[in-house]
């Protein structure tokens, strides 16, 4: 996989913790260092898991798949992608009046926030990538957009929340059209 491609995938990827982060930090304000590292820590673990988890499961189907694989990664991605972009737009969370990097509400958050990258994981296995390097770009990626977030809660997240949630879909979208015009035009 491209440097650049894998890059792109861990930002679109990190757009929900980092969506996260800003509201959480808008909430939390002022942020403690402590803060910063639980969220920073948990979402980048989960992100960098759920991928390995999604091209475990994946490596199984990838026989029974192969001839359709770019279609698989396509449609998963723009599932993926697409739901990013709805859930933009269909604010459904409750503002949470308690701390969001302690406890089942970090655990929650963490798990919400990665779910997206299982499915980037079983697109992976599909179309023959090895996980361990992109699943510690992403992590990686999610830790520090995480712990930006956070910091920038307090100053831009209301405005641009949304907005980089829809571009993070977007771009995943954008990855899985190349990926399907990659193996069209073979």
């Amino acid at each position: 996989m491209e440097p650049l491609t894998l890059i792109f995938i861990a930002i679109a990827l990190a757009m929900d913790a980092f969506a996260v982060a800003l509201a959480a930090g808008i909430s939390l304000a002022p942020v403690s260092k402590r803060q910063l590292f639980r969220l920073g820590f948990h979402f980048g673990l989960f992100q960098g898991l759920m991928p390995i988890i999604g091209w475990l499961a994946g490596l199984s189907v990838q026989s029974l798949i192969a001839a359709y694989d770019h279609w698989v990664a396509f449609g998963l991605l723009s599932f993926v992608g697409g739901k990013m972009v709805f859930e933009a737009f269909h604010d459904n969370e409750e503002k949470e009046k308690s701390d969001p990097t302690k406890g089942i509400t970090m655990v929650m958050l963490s798990i919400a926030t990665s779910i997206d990258a299982l499915a980037v994981g079983l697109s992976l296995a599909v179309i023959g990538v090895d996980i361990w390097t992109p699943a510690l770009i992403i992590a990686l990626t999610a830790s520090a957009l995480t712990v930006t977030g956070m910091l920038m809660g307090g100053k831009i997240g209301m405005i641009w929340g949304k907005r980089v949630e829809v571009m993070g879909g977007l771009l995943l979208i954008g990855i899985g059209l190349k990926i399907l015009m990659e193996h069209l035009l073979q």
